[in-house]
């Protein structure tokens, strides 16, 4: 695995969620700079050295409700 691909989303009791997509990963943080570290954690834990993505990619997905 060249990449990997992280859903990350905005928490309800705030901080930040981030979900893999296509592998059994998920992680959370209060801020985005400790997101990416657990994110990194994450990615070093569950693949083994020789199999570790080289590019995490994280996609930020931001729900806005618009009243009318």
């Amino acid at each position: 695995m060249n990449e990997i691909i992280f859903i990350v989303e905005e928490a309800p009791e705030g901080g930040y969620t981030a979900r893999a997509l296509g592998a059994s990963i998920f992680t959370e943080a209060e801020e985005l700079a400790d997101l990416e570290t657990s994110v990194r954690d994450a990615v070093v834990c569950h693949f083994e050295e020789s199999g570790q993505p080289r590019i995490i990619r994280l996609h930020f997905v931001r729900e806005e409700v618009i009243a009318v």
